[in-house]
């Protein structure tokens, strides 16, 4: 989303989408493998698919990229509308075929908006178009009925210190004992939403203080500290938030440290 100032789910300040490629070809060079992107991520200024188009194609053969269906944009006007139906997903599909400039699909969320709506997933993984099914905003006995019908391998939800699904605690662990990846989104943002919170909890900036870092550095860091089968994905269109971001990474909190971060929920 921060890449084309996208914000929460179009409401963001426009970015220079040369200077967001920049930071994608510099975030490849951190090491990260990993990019999480939307055809529905697009503002007046630039589109998330192309500017990791033009930032990365050819892409590097490690490279995961994620994209995710379900909410209703027209994805030409950007209006808001309902939400996709199920007949309208494949257009969806390859409309980021088309943008990200590949011929498949790495892995698709389906973000459901909390229906129960497991064939519209399943019909993601039949339709011969993409490698990978995921979910995002799902509790755990959706993910379980959609388990028996197709094969999921991430589930993306809200999770993060403070502002997380009263579910959370158990679909991280349903993924964990299933070996699916689990992958927050507003881990940084929180509340927010947009961007960085501007109200951090106090604890929260209290340990950051203590190490010398940014609060989103140790909202990250606690992200990580969640399971092995945990992703972070924290968003930037910054050069320097970016190279923040992937720092977080070897930042070792302690585990009292990690208890008082994990009693904001």
């Amino acid at each position: 989303m921060r890449l084309s100032g996208t914000g929460g789910m179009g409401r963001g300040d426009d970015r220079d989408p040369e200077r967001s490629a920049e930071v994608v070809r510099r975030a490849v060079e951190l090491g990260v493998n990993r990019v999480d992107t939307a055809g529905f991520y697009f503002s007046g200024t630039g589109r998330a698919n192309q500017i990791i188009r033009t930032a990365l194609a050819p892409y590097p053969g490690d490279l995961t990229i994620a994209t995710k269906v379900g909410p209703g944009r027209d994805l030409v006007t950007g209006e808001w509308g309902d939400w996709a139906r199920p007949e309208d997903l494949r257009a969806h599909v390859e409309h980021s075929l088309e943008t990200l400039g590949l011929d498949r699909l790495h892995l698709v969320y389906y973000r459901s908006n909390g229906r129960d709506d497991v064939p519209a997933a399943a019909a993601l993984g039949d339709a011969g178009l993409l490698e990978h099914v995921g979910l995002s905003n799902v509790g755990t006995e959706v993910l379980s009925q959609t388990r028996q019908v197709t094969e999921i391998v991430c589930v993306q939800n809200r999770h993060a210190p403070g502002f997380e699904r009263a579910d959370a605690g158990d679909v991280l662990s349903a993924c964990g004992d299933a070996g699916i990846a689990f992958v927050p989104f507003f881990t940084i943002a929180g509340q927010a939403r947009e961007g960085s919170a501007e109200e951090q909890y106090d604890v929260v900036r209290a340990i950051a203080d203590a190490h010398d870092v940014t609060p989103a550095q140790v909202r990250i860091a606690w992200t990580l500290s969640l399971g092995e089968h945990v992703l972070a994905i924290p968003g930037t269109g910054d050069p320097a938030h970016l190279e923040q971001n992937v720092a977080a990474a070897a930042l070792d909190l302690s585990t009292a440290e990690l208890s008082r971060l994990s009693a904001l929920g």
